[in-house]
């Protein structure tokens, strides 16, 4: 039993930047109920279907427990020893700078901190760099050239309030739920809702205008805008004047860069016109972006685009008005304020002599580092090279992550010494490392984290630590004391950093620096036990600010924002008759990342249970390609198997791929493979929206599925990919005929003991049930053509204790004993379990709205994701509802 709290306790959702407040009780026996904290400002206790399901991620399958050093199990003092003497061997031999440390979002801003402290203060790398790269660092570096800081100036009390609400590169329905519903509550009270994306997507349901510009078009769009409202009138001659630098230089590039703006981004000119006016002549205007605008090659001047818009209209740190970056994780701005990226040091501060100088007498750092070091992608181009030879990883996977996936890989098999900390022990990294310690998952930890808003929030433990698992931060601490430094690293807990960090915030802190947490440098530790969300700057003396730039100040050298020009359009890597395609990569509703935690919640799986390629059915009939089908997706870096999605809101000569599955629950659908490893020239960021690419039909001549108690991989299989479901998991496959027969590798997949099987060699059919005592154990259909994914009357097998012979003959016939077919569709709502069939029959029955779908099933009313996808299937006739019921 792991028991730890029993009365519910206040922490943060470990998911994307949006930082919901999360009410978390155990329940004794290893999960937790989990509801949303309806006093925490970012969500008032609405959570969306992951935060939801985080209870059933939090077992123990599969954990990492104890170190490890080349796969045996070991002590702690064992483990730090081995990592203590590579670390000075290597750095005596090479250079402390043939060291590095990859760092995550998931971390905890106390974790970052003391990470940053001891490679960049004592061990004098400047190698440090974080998967916040992927998803950031092109609006961070936007940001620093516009306000002269890192800062997002607007809250998200602006969306309440905001007339017109812009969408760039941001699917916020499925990657932001909370804040979407919080957007479409706008547009109830009439706000408009203007979404910018080559794709239609969920969240294309919920605006007003839905611009599918050409990829890499966004400069030219907002370039567009700048120079429209310059020739309408619609500038504020006075902000400029008094608060800004740059505003002709930056307009010049606009005029010269824009030109005719509907054919550089392929819109329809009336819609561009409509979207311009609407900007001018609406005051209340925010601008959100994400990672449409920031994963690009150009992601820093595309942020810079939208910025100068904001400027030249005075927009920006206004109630209802300013440019609003959404975040991707959900610490990736604490990372950044404790200085977790390659070029910056800690407390937002840079590399000048003055700010080196303040931070190595604060630390009394004896090796701090000179200047920058090399970001994610250069990282691990320099371990290919050989020039970096150790690197520690802290909860991520960038064997899957990084773009040209394949190449950071083999990569890591060249280290001379791999260490990572993380929870779970089996990843695609994780199989490749050396050193292998048992770090802290959430519901473990301790400490805080910053959201998109800049508000800081308390993630608290409400389990106790398993086996010998240990927080990240003093894995770190007890590390620096191997090599040396245990007094400059003795934390009694996240406390004694916490207070340490808001003290370097303060530390000859005259205002010029944003990042400011001084007033919280002598909380007590029961304090910040009880520390309440708050957002920075709070500096001594002061109170939390919920609104930069007000007073039209910016932490610039003369206080005044900078224009910058905006240059380049298109794509950094055009299409060719070889890679005649654009491939954009992403996120779906119900999974984040590489599913090392979601994919742990059947519930999860149920949405969308397999990777898939989207393609227009134009391009689909192109290139040979049928709906359910499999393709191959190739790139000039790799190649994916996925399975073959139609959609009519795909732009024409696009696809896209989501980057969640690995080589741990796929054959070959590692999207990020296939990204290439181009990067923005400021930013470091990579270009993982557009890739050119080739697709094809990929050939079998059987397909099918297999229900287990235990992970599959099939072998031989041109496609599988497995699934979880409850009880077990739920693996599709596709395969040329093996050499040993059909019915004999199929017998091979089932495993050992008793065998029920059905076989019709002349059909190609097979299957079979194996079971254990009457228990079913894994049950297989293989047939020629696709097979339909088995309905709940096979998953819900697995929980019987025994089955009858009326079970086993459903499952040699492939449909459930009563003869029905299974019609009930996919699940659309996963909160409340409602199916499309269910849906549908209530829309043929009248319901004519979401809020009466909602009234009828509860499909749509706990955290709002589904919604989108209620309102498509209203936009059919009830008719063709009708006929789908029945």
């Amino acid at each position: 039993m792991r028991l730890h709290e029993t009365k519910p306790v206040k922490t943060t959702c470990p998911y994307c930047g949006v930082g919901c407040g999360v009410m978390a009780k155990p329940d004794g026996l290893g999960n937790a109920v989990i509801l949303g904290d309806v006093t925490h400002p970012a969500n008032y206790g609405r959570l969306c279907v992951k935060g939801a399901a985080l209870g059933e991620t939090i077992d123990l399958e599969g954990r990492l427990l104890h170190p490890e050093i080349g796969g045996a199990r070991v002590g702690w003092d064992a483990a730090l020893a081995e990592l203590a003497a590579g670390f000075r061997r290597i750095a005596a031999e090479h250079g402390p700078e043939a060291i590095a440390f990859y760092l995550s979002g998931q971390l905890l801003t106390e974790d970052y901190y003391v990470a940053n402290k001891l490679a960049k203060g004592f061990i004098g790398t400047p190698h440090v760099d974080t998967n916040s790269r992927l998803c950031m660092a092109s609006s961070v570096a936007g940001h620093k050239r516009a306000f002269g800081a890192d800062v997002v100036p607007q809250c998200y009390e602006d969306l309440d309030v905001a007339d017109l609400i812009v969408l760039a590169g941001s699917n916020a329905a499925w990657c932001h739920p909370i804040l979407y519903q919080r957007i479409q509550k706008a547009r109830e009270r009439s706000a408009r809702v203007v979404n910018i994306d080559p794709r239609a997507t969920a969240t294309t349901e919920g605006s007003d205008l839905q611009l599918s510009i050409a990829p890499g078009s966004d400069i030219a769009l907002w370039n567009g805008l700048l120079v429209w409202l310059a020739d309408h009138g619609a500038l504020d001659a006075e902000f400029i004047e008094a608060h800004t630098n740059g505003f002709e230089t930056a307009l010049a590039e606009a005029r010269a860069q824009s030109g005719d703006v509907s054919a550089a981004t392929g819109l329809d000119a009336a819609e561009i016109e409509r979207f311009y006016r609407w900007w001018a002549e609406t005051p209340r205007v925010v601008s959100c972006y994400s990672q449409g605008v920031n994963q690009s090659a150009q992601g820093t001047d595309k942020v810079n685009a939208i910025l100068n818009c904001h400027l030249a209209t005075g927009r920006i740190g206004k109630t209802g008005c300013g440019p609003l970056s959404l975040t991707g994780q959900p610490n990736a701005m604490g990372g950044r304020e404790v200085g977790g990226m390659a070029n910056m040091l800690a407390a937002h501060m840079d590399f000048s002599e003055a700010e080196r100088s303040r931070v190595r007498r604060f630390w009394n750092a004896p090796n701090l580092v000179a200047g920058p070091g090399l970001k994610a992608v250069q990282m691990f181009e320099a371990i290919q090279r050989g020039q970096i030879k150790a690197l520690w990883v802290m909860g991520t996977n960038p064997a899957v992550s990084l773009p040209d996936a394949d190449g950071a890989r083999a990569a890591l098999t060249k280290l001379e010494l791999f260490v990572i900390s993380e929870n779970v022990a089996s990843t695609d990294t994780a199989a490749l490392a050396h050193i292998r310690l048992p770090a802290a998952a959430w519901g473990e930890k301790d400490g805080t984290v910053t959201n998109s808003e800049r508000r800081i929030s308390r993630q608290r433990a409400f389990l106790p630590l398993p086996g010998e698992a240990r927080p990240d931060w003093r894995i770190l601490a007890e590390a620096a004391a191997h090599l040396g430094w245990g007094g400059d690293f003795a934390y009694a807990g996240p406390a004694d950093i916490f207070r340490e960090h808001a003290a370097l915030s303060g530390f000859e802190n005259d205002g010029q620096r944003a990042f400011d947490i001084s007033a919280r440098e002598c909380m007590t530790k029961a304090e910040c036990e009880q520390m309440r969300p708050f957002q920075w700057p709070h500096p001594r003396g002061g109170a939390p600010t919920r609104r930069l730039f007000a007073d039209g100040r910016f932490f610039t050298p003369d206080g005044k924002a900078q224009f910058v020009a905006a240059g380049g359009a298109g794509l950094a890597a055009a299409v060719s008759a070889d890679w005649p395609l654009v491939l954009n990569t992403g996120r779906i509703r119900d999974q984040w990342h590489t599913m090392t935690r979601t994919g742990k919640s059947a519930r999860l799986s149920q949405h969308i249970a397999e990777p898939f390629v989207e393609i227009h059915p134009e391009d689909a009939a192109r290139f040979g390609l049928a709906g359910g089908g499999l393709a191959e997706v190739k790139t000039a870096y790799g190649a994916v198997a996925l399975r073959v999605v139609l959609a009519e809101g795909q732009r024409p000569g696009s696809l896209f791929a989501p980057m969640h599955w690995s080589a741990e629950n796929s054959g070959a659908a590692r999207v990020c493979a296939l990204v290439q490893p181009l990067t923005d020239p400021v930013s470091g960021q990579p270009e993982s929206k557009a890739t050119p690419a080739h697709i094809r039909p990929l050939a079998a001549s059987h397909w099918g599925y297999c229900l287990s108690r235990e992970m599959l991989r099939p072998d031989g299989c041109a496609y599988w990919s497995a699934s979880r479901v409850a009880g077990g998991f739920l693996t599709g496959f596709a395969l040329e005929a093996p050499e040993e027969g059909l019915a004999a590798w199929a017998r091979g997949l089932a495993g050992q003991g008793d065998l029920a099987e059905f076989e019709d060699a002349g059909l190609g059919i097979f299957r079979a049930a194996r079971l254990d005592d009457g228990r079913l154990i894994a049950a297989i259909h293989v047939a020629p053509e696709p097979a339909e994914p088995p309905g709940e009357w096979l998953t819900s097998l697995l929980s019987k204790q025994r089955l009858t012979p009326e079970d086993r003959r459903a499952i040699l016939a492939g449909r459930p004993a009563s003869g029905a077919v299974n019609r009930e569709g996919g699940i659309v709502c996963v909160c409340f379990q409602v199916r499309a069939a269910r849906i549908a029959a209530a829309i043929a029955q009248g319901a004519d709205s979401a809020e009466a779908v909602g009234l009828v099933l509860r499909a749509g009313t706990n955290c709002g994701s589904c919604v989108p996808e209620i309102k498509r299937m209203l936009k059919d006739t009830p008719q063709t509802f009708r006929a789908a019921a029945e």
